[in-house]
Order: structure tokens, then C-alpha cells, then sequence
């Protein structure tokens, strides 16, 4: 079953429950499926790749994130309380990240594999990783471990 399936069948069972929460953010995650398709211009019996769709997920956690942070700074616990739940219920949809561990490993791995030696080697790490590693590593934690690396 696609990623676009599981995401559609997780609307039609929270309209089914009135999951008002669980409903809102999949209708906006639909509208951004939607956006993609338009701009990739995939006709609608066609559905985007899974790994499209992986990265725009990841792209609306991380706009919520920023958002968060800035709820945070602003002392909007209401607000941020509805950006948590919305990056929860997106998150049931992606691949379980890598610890901070594993993810250090991988990296200073790569840094090794591609004989990296200051920062200017960042762009060929970070195509490295993301040829190979892109569904599973939170590529800000990434970038903090290299520059911490490669200094």
C-alpha cells in the first residue's frame, strides 16, 4: 500500500471517529499532496512517488517546528500544543529516524568514505547521505555533527 493511501485512509477512519484534530491536519497534508502533484504535474489517477511524498512530510515537520519555537519564545502554549499534535499525527507516516547516536556514526562514516577534511567537503557528505540515508537521518542534527566534525 502507498504512502498517499495509508495518509487517505487515516482521513476517511478519523472523519469516521470525528477526530476533528487527526482530520484538520490530514486534510492539509492532502492539500499539500495536491500542491506537489500540481507542480510536479502528475494527472490525479496518478499518485507522487513515496519518496516525494516522505520529503514533503518532513518539509510541513519542519515548518512546524519553526513554529513551534516561535509559540515557544512567545509564550503561546495553546498554539504550540496544536503544533505537537500536528507533527505527531504526521509523523505516524514517516520512517522511524535515527537516534542521535546512530546518526553521529553514520556521518563521521561518511566523513571517512569520502575523505573529508574541512567544511568545504560538507556538499559532498551531505549528497552521500542523502543518496544513501535520506529517509531515516534528521538532516539538521546532521549538519550540526559535521560542522562539529569538520571544523
Amino acid at each position: 500500500m502507498s504512502l498517499h493511501s495509508k495518509i487517505e485512509n487515516k482521513l476517511n477512519e478519523a472523519l469516521k471517529a470525528k477526530d476533528k484534530k487527526t482530520y484538520s491536519t490530514l486534510r492539509l497534508v492532502i492539500a499539500g499532496i495536491k500542491d506537489a502533484m500540481i507542480a510536479k504535474k502528475i494527472k490525479d489517477k496518478d499518485v507522487l512517488p513515496d519518496n516525494d511524498l516522505t520529503g514533503l512530510l518532513k518539509k510541513m515537520i519542519k515548518q512546524r517546528n519553526d513554529s513551534a519555537e516561535a509559540y515557544k519564545k512567545a509564550g503561546r502554549q495553546d498554539l504550540l500544543e496544536n503544533e505537537e499534535s500536528e507533527i505527531s499525527i504526521i509523523n505516524q507516516f514517516l520512517p522511524k529516524q535515527l537516534g542521535e547516536e546512530e546518526t553521529k556514526k553514520i556521518c563521521l562514516e561518511t566523513i571517512k568514505k569520502v575523505g573529508a577534511n574541512s567544511l568545504k567537503d560538507m556538499g559532498k557528505i551531505m549528497g552521500e547521505l542523502k543518496k544513501e540515508h535520506s529517509d531515516v537521518l534528521d538532516f539538521s542534527k546532521v549538519s550540526k555533527i559535521i560542522k562539529e566534525n569538520l571544523k
